[in-house]
């Protein structure tokens, strides 16, 4: 093979093939790799054996050798098959999609033109063409798509780069301002367990035990159901395809089926969310015509879940007691970490939405808006999803369910109900509201709770933390050793 004579000689390959191969051969003599269209023929071009081996061949058509394409191409182009990674294709590919768009889908396998060559696949004549074969409907905006494009190069793709800092700035503002609130209510959160005991001891000595304020709907926490269970779906799904170069999200998505059963999963989670979001907001409605409420009652009454000043001086009060300073603040209604947990779901709904339905429906969308904003949304839908996840399963689950005082689990979700004695103690200001105003006769129920309705919410709340916490323990380890 050394020997320049040799009819396996490297130059000499691609006419050895040509004896059988004639019109493949023709092909490639057109093409960019083709030693006949280069002057200084002593560089290395690839032949027929870079791509389909020597002894080893399979069949083009076979899983074998389609499994292999991007790695092949990647040997000599190896920072276009790192972007391509980063793509929605790549991604999908890495995952085991081999009908996912591959080099040879868009630039050809035997005739390989240059990109600046009109004649090319993907010059100007011929890019709708050749996306088309996938995208049906696909018009000229839609082209438009960097296929690959990375945030990381701010001098080529400056929109892109200042995306990423600005979805990576907003995650580390949030995990920073939130992970120092929950340092800093830990100490205090480990005071309340045994608090927590003297007001269990004192409710069941006194015979209050039994009584419950009701503090959910069971709308409402119906609601939250398929808010667990589209997010859990969501996430799972969603890292799979953030670190899909990683082993443990090919085992995963294998376990569902492949990448179109993942998507699946996903695409029904994400139709589960919007359905929620509208039935929520339809609650919203008809709460304030049935209540004749005005816009400003909504927005600023006492059990309003917008932010007010009222918000302000508990987060103060807040920091006062957990150095010390003062006493634990009398809440009411909603706290401020909650307003944020609700608001978040409400951007959350809506950027993640937004961008998830730009990248479900791609040609839609670019018949309307250039095709490059699909690589935005796909950096914004990726990162803000990160964002919710990961505040979701540390941030939320402490406040809510992994306080030490709260410790295994805050039930109230799903049985909605809260112990009177519970409740007169972290929300004095509503209870002393609903007190002066008659409202707490209506709202408090005396009842022994069935031990196994209260196992098995144990059971599936437990199943559903267990799950979250592993979701972020793979997200922590990817981010650290195998995210680019």
């Amino acid at each position: 093979a050394a020997d320049e004579r040799s009819s396996v000689y490297w130059k000499n390959i691609p006419s050895t093939c040509a004896s059988c191969h004639r019109g493949i051969f023709k092909e490639y003599e057109a093409s960019v790799h083709a030693i006949s269209n280069v002057n200084d023929t002593k560089e290395k071009l690839p032949t027929c054996a870079d791509c389909h081996s020597a002894h080893g061949i399979f069949e083009t058509h076979q899983d074998r050798f389609m499994s292999e394409v991007t790695l092949q191409c990647g040997s000599c182009h190896q920072d276009l098959s790192e972007t391509y990674t980063q793509t929605i294709h790549g991604k999908a590919y890495q995952l085991g999609y081999l009908e996912s768009a591959k080099c040879s889908d868009c630039h050809g396998a035997h005739r390989i033109l240059g990109v600046n060559n009109p004649n090319s696949m993907v010059g100007a004549r011929n890019i709708v063409a050749t996306c088309q074969k996938c995208h049906e409907d696909a018009n000229a905006r839609f082209t438009g798509y960097l296929t690959h494009a990375t945030h990381h190069d701010r001098d080529k793709f400056p929109i892109l780069y200042y995306t990423y800092w600005f979805m990576t700035t907003l995650l580390i503002s949030v995990f920073g301002f939130f992970g120092v609130h929950t340092l800093l209510w830990l100490p205090r959160s480990i005071q309340g367990i045994r608090e927590r005991k003297q007001r269990e001891a004192k409710a069941h000595a006194s015979g209050m035990s039994k009584y419950y304020i009701q503090r959910f709907t069971a709308s409402q926490r119906l609601t939250h159901i398929f808010v667990i269970i589209s997010f859990l779906a969501l996430a799972l799904t969603g890292m799979l395809l953030k670190f899909s170069g990683l082993s443990w999200a090919r085992f995963i998505v294998d376990l569902m089926g492949g990448v179109s059963g993942a998507g699946l999963i996903h695409r029904f989670a994400a139709i589960i969310t919007f359905g929620y979001f509208a039935f929520h907001l339809f609650s919203l409605i008809k709460k304030k015509r049935d209540r004749r409420m005005s816009i400003k009652d909504m927005l600023s009454g006492p059990n309003s879940l917008m932010f007010n000043l009222q918000d302000l001086k508990d987060f103060g009060a807040t920091l006062k007691w957990f150095f010390g300073l003062g006493p634990r603040p009398a809440y009411g209604r909603w706290t401020y970490w909650e307003k944020f947990d609700y608001f978040a779901v409400f951007w959350g709904v809506a950027v993640i939405g937004l961008s998830g339905l730009m990248l479900w429906f791609p040609v839609f969308f670019t018949k309307f808006i250039p095709g490059w904003l699909i690589n935005v949304a796909h950096i914004v839908h990726s990162d803000e999803a990160l964002l919710a996840v990961g505040f979701i399963f540390t941030v939320h689950f402490f406040n809510t369910h992994l306080r030490p005082e709260a410790f295994p689990m805050d039930t109230v979700i799903f049985t909605g109900l809260v112990p009177l004695e519970e409740f007169k103690e972290t929300r004095p200001r509503e209870y002393e509201e609903m007190k002066k105003s008659g409202k707490l006769k209506k709202v408090l129920v005396k009842q022994d709770l069935n031990p196994r309705w209260e196992r098995t919410v144990k059971i599936f709340g437990s199943l559903f933390l267990a799950i979250g916490i592993t979701i972020v323990i793979l997200i922590i380890y990817s981010v650290l050793f195998g995210y680019k």
